[in-house]
Order: C-alpha cells, then sequence, then structure tokens
C-alpha cells in the first residue's frame, strides 16, 4: 500500500521546538548564574539499593570550589557523561524509534484501521471509551509506574480524538495527562510509593486506603475537566484552541475510508501483528514491575517491540525492503528534533549537581521546616518537590536526594511519615506536566502544534483543581496523623 504524503507520520512544529528550546536555554543560564552566587555545598552520601543517599548533620561549604563557565557553556556536550545521560539517550532512542515505526504504521493504514475499529464499536459510547481510557492509563502509571512509554500513546489517541469530533487536546489529556495523572494517585508505584516507603523506613504498600480514595478522587477530576471540555467543543469546535491547527490534522486522520480499510484483510493482518506486539510489550511493563527493575526492562522493550511491531505490519501491507527502510529513516528524521530538548534538560541537571548548589538549597530548606508548625511543613514540602521536579523528573532521584532529610524532621515537626510519603507522591506527579523541562510533555505539545502558553492556558484549572484537592488531602493527614 503505497502513499506519497508528506505529512504521514509524526512531525514537531518547529517555530514551537525552537520556543521551548530559547525557555530551556534561559533556566540553564539562571541555573548557571546560581552556581556563581549561591555558597557551594555538599552533604555525605552513601550507597542504599545502588543510589547515593544523604547523610543528615554531614552538611559542609566548599567555599574553595566553584564550577568553571566554560562548563556551564559547554554542558549540553558534557551532561552526557553525567549520571543522567544513560536516561535521556534511552529517551532520545524511544523517541527515534517511535518516529520511524509511526510513518510506518500511518503509510500502511494500521493507524486508521485502528481508529475505524474503535469508532464503529464506541461511535455511539464515545463518553464510556473517555472513562476506559482515562482509567486503564491511569491503572498503568499509579501501579507500574509507565511514562515515557506513553510517547507511544500520545498520536493515537489525539487520531482517535480528532475522528470522534474531539481536538488533539483531548488525546493528549486521554494519553499523556492520564498516565502523569497516576502518578499522582500512585498506589504501587514502585518509583514513588515503594523506593520513597523503604527510604521513609516504613512497610511497603502500608497506608495504602488513603492512596486508593486519592485514586478515585483524582480520576474523577481528570474525567469531568476532559468531559466538560469535549462537550464544549462538541457544540462549537472554533471554541477549541487548538481548532486552527487541527484542520490538518483532522485532514489527515479522516475517515472517508473507512470501510474499504476495515475489509482490507493485509492491513488487518499487519494490525494484528502490531496489537500483539504491544501486548507483549504490555508484559514487560509486567514483569518489570514485579521485579522492580525500574524500567531497565520496560523502557528497552518499548522500543524494539514498537519497532517491530512497526516494521512486521509493513511488511504485511506489502511494504518490503528499500521502501520500509526509507520510511522508517524518513519517520525518524521528522520526529529528530526533539533531540535537542532533551538535551537541554540533562544539561540542566548537570549544571545543577556539577554546581554542587543543590545540597545547599536542602540545608536551607531543612533548616526552615525545623521551625514550622505540622500544617505548614507539609505544605513546605509539597513546595521542595514541586520546585525539585522542575530540574529532576526522576521521581526515584528525587527520593533519594530529599527523604533523608525530611523524613527525620517529619518526626520534629509532628508530620507522620505515612503523610510524607503521600505527599511526595502527590507533588511529584501534579507538577510532572507543569514545566517546560519535562521533555515528554513538550514533546507531546510539539506534536500537535500547541506551544507552552498555549498549553498552559488550556491546562491551568486542571491544575488548580488537583492542587485544591491535593492541599485539602494534606490537611486531612495532618489533621488525622495519617499513618
Amino acid at each position: 500500500m503505497e502513499n506519497e504524503n508528506k505529512d504521514l507520520g509524526l512531525s514537531l512544529n518547529k517555530k514551537t521546538v525552537g520556543a521551548i528550546c530559547a525557555a530551556l536555554a534561559l533556566i540553564l543560564v539562571l541555573i548557571g548564574a546560581l552556581t556563581q552566587i549561591l555558597p557551594r555545598g555538599e552533604y555525605q552520601t552513601v550507597m542504599q539499593d545502588g543510589h547515593q543517599v544523604i547523610v543528615d548533620g554531614t552538611y559542609t561549604e566548599t567555599p574553595d570550589y566553584k564550577m568553571p563557565i566554560w562548563k556551564i557553556a559547554l554542558s549540553p556536550i558534557l551532561c552526557f557523561g553525567s549520571d543522567q545521560a544513560a536516561t535521556g539517550i534511552g529517551i532520545i532512542a524511544i523517541i527515534i524509534f517511535v518516529g520511524g515505526s509511526f510513518l510506518i504504521l500511518d503509510k500502511c493504514g494500521i493507524l486508521k484501521y485502528i481508529m475505524a475499529t474503535l469508532i464503529k464499536k464506541f461511535s455511539d459510547k464515545k463518553y464510556l471509551l473517555m472513562a476506559m481510557v482515562i482509567f486503564v492509563c491511569m491503572l498503568l502509571s499509579s501501579t507500574a509506574g509507565i511514562l515515557e512509554e506513553s510517547l507511544t500513546l500520545v498520536p493515537i489517541a489525539v487520531a482517535v480524538s480528532l475522528a470522534l469530533g474531539w481536538d488533539s487536546l483531548v488525546g493528549v489529556g486521554l494519553s499523556l495527562i492520564s498516565i502523569a495523572w497516576g502518578f499522582t494517585a500512585a498506589t504501587f508505584n514502585p518509583f514513588n510509593v515503594v523506593t520513597v516507603q523503604k527510604l521513609a523506613g516504613l512497610e511497603v504498600f502500608s497506608g495504602l486506603w488513603l492512596r486508593l480514595i486519592i485514586f478515585v478522587f483524582v480520576y474523577l477530576i481528570l474525567f469531568l475537566f476532559l468531559y466538560t471540555y469535549a462537550r464544549k467543543i462538541e457544540k462549537d469546535p472554533t471554541k477549541s484552541p487548538v481548532y486552527e491547527s487541527d484542520k490538518a490534522l483532522r485532514q489527515k486522520y479522516s475517515l472517508h475510508d473507512a470501510e474499504a480499510i476495515l475489509s482490507d484483510p493485509q492491513i488487518k493482518k499487519g494490525t494484528k501483528a502490531f496489537i500483539i506486539c504491544m501486548l507483549i510489550d504490555l508484559g514487560f511493563i509486567i514483569l518489570d514491575f514485579i521485579v522492580g527493575a525500574g524500567g531497565v526492562l520496560s523502557l528497552p522493550a518499548m522500543a524494539v517491540l514498537f519497532t517491530t511491531g512497526g516494521i512486521l505490519a509493513g511488511y504485511f501491507t506489502g511494504l518490503r525492503g528499500k521502501k520500509l527502510i526509507k520510511s522508517f529513516l524518513h519517520g525518524a528524521k521528522t520526529i529528530a528534533p526533539a533531540v535537542p530538548l532533551i538535551v537541554f534538560v540533562i544539561a540542566i541537571s548537570y549544571v545543577l549537581a556539577e554546581g554542587r548548589i543543590m545540597h545547599t538549597i536542602l540545608y536551607a530548606i531543612s533548616n526552615v521546616m525545623q521551625d514550622v508548625s505540622p500544617y505548614a511543613a507539609i505544605f513546605l514540602l509539597f513546595g521542595i518537590i514541586a520546585l525539585l521536579e522542575l530540574f529532576i523528573g526522576s521521581g526515584t532521584a528525587k527520593a533519594f536526594l530529599i527523604m533523608p532529610l525530611v523524613a527525620p524532621l517529619s518526626d520534629l515537626v509532628g508530620v507522620t511519615r505515612q503523610s510524607v510519603v503521600t505527599t511526595f507522591c502527590i507533588a511529584d506527579g501534579f507538577t510532572n506536566l507543569l514545566y517546560p523541562t519535562n521533555g515528554l510533555m513538550i514533546i507531546a505539545i510539539g506534536l500537535i502544534n500547541v506551544s507552552y502558553a498555549k498549553w498552559i492556558k488550556w491546562s491551568w484549572k486542571l491544575f488548580v483543581a488537583e492542587f485544591a484537592f491535593s492541599a485539602l488531602i494534606m490537611l486531612l493527614m495532618v489533621y488525622t496523623n495519617y499513618c
């Protein structure tokens, strides 16, 4: 099946990418300036479960050290020798593989087949489909801790959303937001719940009853937000902030030939091959969760199986040889502009660590926490974690950085350690999609040609609702002495 449409596959708007790169570059400059202004200092650390853990009470200043300015300037290169490099390289590889494979899926009609099948089954029950997709995505991240894997879901969810009469923002909500909000409502998440409870000296999975309640309410908040918005733009599509930019996407994913696609045996066979690969990938995600591999199994498996699924789909639908390779390379090229975004994110973390100011900031905060009420302390903790998300996207990395400090402090100010764990989960998930330093978020909005400013303008009510709910939960935990 041949289609020479140049708009096939994923593509990033260069203007959007350029604007976000500029914002990240500014953040990098500001962090670099702080390394020259703030006192430098470090805590002693010990190895625990393969991570460096801070030893409380060991902070010492290092006035004789200041990060060289040339290192700040060259940080986008030097960062590839840092601890964060492996994760960054993994995400870059996933982006390239997904981009190449997705063009094959698009070119062969696999994406339209999936869309046509869903629409045929749910055309008169589309809000049931919305509820189901949000629940499944939240459940996967709440239990297994998937996040980077959600990148593969975004374009499919956007295409289905457009075909159902919604817009691309709803598609991002059904995929990326649902996955990220599952971190907020973490129940068995190995990166947030398990790691943080271990560092806090708590029994793993204890205090589950409250986290289950949080899951239900977070789910309802997200569903009501997307449901209300989708109904509004159904009545008047021009009220969508992406109405103009979605016109090209609607044309690209139109299903005027749905019956022909559904009756094509080659496309059906290719779709089955792709879905089988995705089910195997789901098995790796579950296995990763069971053995506590921390993404070591699921992330490579996603890249390999998504690529394998795409190639098999192309083969079964007649796209073979040089045409298959050419299509893959073209798809990888169209999404390659996302790579500098990830590089900037890694560079920011590198400068923060190399500049030796993170421990200084934590030391100052720990001194403040000793002299506040339990209610103020828990909100201060929320703020610390939310601030760290700007520089450190990994929940596990944040946990090993701050929990050895805040867990003992929480005992002194009257906040239970279980409350600290839940606050950590809420704050980490809450800010996953708030900052331009989140590589997945900026790639997702780049795919639908949405600027960061427009993204915040559309989603701010959701963040406000989520924060209001989080505030109530934190107050409840302190009031009830949650344990």
